[in-house]
This record gives structure tokens, C-alpha cells and sequence, in this order.
């Protein structure tokens, strides 16, 4: 299988990131999150951004283990059994949030079938515990589908987030290729569920161009999201973890993160981040700053 060849704008875009791993702030982030005993999806993902976001204090924290029942092909997480959760991870969780004066914390989990409710109550009292150790940060799960279970939901859902993210990843025409037990309308309803249990939580969803997806496939995924009232929407560009991951289709150029961008806007998205670069965590306060009304949004993502 031939591999497409990555532009050099974007190699320029992955070597300016990258090059923020080695500053002193990104270093004691590191040092921070091996201290705790803790995994965050920036480094278990190889996400290009971790250098600028450990820079600025930011990371997601991977709740659950580093270890996913799943194996999506666009995925870097590795699949295997998964450990029994850590019953003293909330309290880790949080001391790490508090020292480094977070105000707005992302927290993810890999996918859990083993466990009857996907991981959810574990989840919900990590929330918590943030909560009580640090009630003015702001909260986003980002969580599985959680096997489709609308109690799962509203378990994470009653211990107060403040936004409810789940990843929808591509268009429902490529998940049989791609999405390794997922379900698309599976992922729509829990997003939709979310609005209807608690109207007041935004919810955000995100997703990957580049996998052999079309333009019109792209909007009417857009369209669909909207049909269920989503409030918050991220796009960036699929890059392959390995070679023996799913192929890169190919490498939309910026102007076409504009255009979608400008384009979610218009069907009643409140916030959108759209760029090469752009993760479903990337800046997520500044993206909910901006649907709350708090900050205007930047004109240019990474």
C-alpha cells in the first residue's frame, strides 16, 4: 500500500508543535503526569499539539487506563485487556489539575465493554473529586458511547460537567473501515440524549478529514450533528500513527478548514475549530469561551 506523502506546510506545522516539547514548562508537565502515575491522551495518542499545550499548562487527561477493548484503525491507543479501575486516580486526577492552576480541564477514557457501565460511575467520581478540590475549574468529559447506555450517561451527566463531548471521528460511510465497534447512530444518540437529559450542558463532538471522505459527506455529517442539537464542533486532519494504521486519503489545504468552518457557523453551530492541526481537546477553553459568549473566536486554528 503506497503512502501519500505529507505536504511541507504541514511538516513546518508538526515541526513548530513538536519543538515546544522541549521548553522548561512542557518539560515539568511530563514530570508532572509521571509523578501522579497519571495518562493523558496527548502523549497515548502521539498528538502533534502536546508540546504547545503542555507549554501552556493544558493536557487531557486519559481516565481508565491507557489500555481500550476497541481497535479503531485511525487509533494510536494500544488494545488489550484492560486493569481494574483505580479507585485512587480521582484524587491523583485532581491534585495534578490543582497544581498546575488549571482552569479548564479535559478529561477522556478509552473505550471499556468490559465493564457494564463502560466506566461511567469511576468517571463520574473523578469529576468529583475536581469538583471539591477545585470547584472553579470548568469540567469537559469526553467520553466512549458507552455501549449505547442511556444509565451510563446519566451518571457522568449528574456529577456536573460543564460540557458533554463524545467524538463521532468520520463520516458514517467510512465506520465499518475504520470505527472497530462503533456505531454511528449510536454516537448521534447519545449526543442527543445528553441535550435532552440536561439542556444546560453544551455538547461538542469532533471529527477527522483526510480518511477517503467527500465534501458532501463532510456537510451532511455537519447537518446531522446539528439535527441533534450540537453545540460545539472540531475538524483537523487525520495523520496515520503508524504504517500499519489506516492510510491517509489525503491532506485538505487551510482554506478548506475555512470553508468548513464558515459553513458550521451558518447551520447554527455556537463554536467551531477547524484547522490542519485542530484535536477534539485542542483549546477546548477557548472554543467554550467563545460559545458561552466570553471570548471572541480566533480567526485561525492550528
Amino acid at each position: 500500500m503506497s503512502t501519500l506523502p505529507v505536504p511541507s506546510w504541514l511538516k513546518e506545522m508538526v515541526g513548530r508543535k513538536k519543538a515546544a516539547l522541549r521548553s522548561d514548562a512542557a518539560v515539568a508537565a511530563r514530570q508532572s503526569i509521571s509523578a501522579h502515575a497519571l495518562h493523558t491522551v496527548c502523549q497515548e495518542a502521539k498528538c502533534p499539539n502536546q508540546g504547545e499545550c503542555f507549554n501552556c499548562a493544558e493536557a487531557t487527561f486519559m481516565v481508565l487506563g491507557d489500555r481500550c477493548t476497541r481497535g479503531c484503525r485511525f487509533c494510536a491507543v494500544s488494545r488489550s485487556k484492560p486493569l481494574p479501575p483505580d479507585e485512587q486516580e480521582p484524587q491523583r486526577v485532581a491534585q495534578a489539575i490543582k497544581e498546575w492552576n488549571l482552569r479548564y480541564a479535559v478529561l477522556t477514557m478509552p473505550a471499556l465493554d468490559d465493564l457494564d457501565d463502560g466506566g461511567a460511575a469511576h468517571f463520574a467520581r473523578v469529576i468529583q473529586a475536581i469538583k471539591q478540590v477545585t470547584p472553579h475549574v470548568k469540567i469537559e468529559p469526553l467520553i466512549s458511547d458507552l455501549g449505547g447506555k442511556e444509565s451510563a450517561l446519566r451518571t457522568i451527566l449528574a456529577a456536573g460537567p460543564d460540557v458533554l463531548a463524545h467524538n463521532v471521528e468520520t463520516v458514517p460511510q467510512l465506520y465499518s473501515a475504520v470505527r472497530i465497534g462503533a456505531d454511528y447512530k449510536r454516537s448521534l444518540t447519545l449526543l442527543e440524549r445528553s441535550k435532552k437529559i440536561a439542556p444546560d450542558i453544551l455538547t461538542k463532538t469532533g471529527f477527522m478529514v483526510g480518511l477517503g471522505e467527500t465534501e458532501e459527506q463532510i456537510r451532511q455529517l455537519l447537518r446531522d450533528l446539528r439535527s441533534v442539537d450540537v453545540d460545539l464542533v472540531t475538524i483537523g486532519q487525520y495523520l496515520a500513527p503508524s504504517v500499519a494504521h489506516y492510510p491517509v486519503a489525503a491532506y485538505p489545504t487551510p482554506s478548506c478548514y475555512r470553508e468548513w468552518e464558515k459553513y458550521a457557523l451558518s447551520i447554527g453551530f455556537k463554536a467551531v475549530a477547524s484547522g490542519p492541526l485542530v484535536r477534539s481537546s485542542y483549546r477546548a477553553g477557548m472554543l467554550y469561551a467563545c460559545a458561552k459568549g466570553i471570548k471572541p473566536c480566533q480567526s485561525a486554528w492550528g
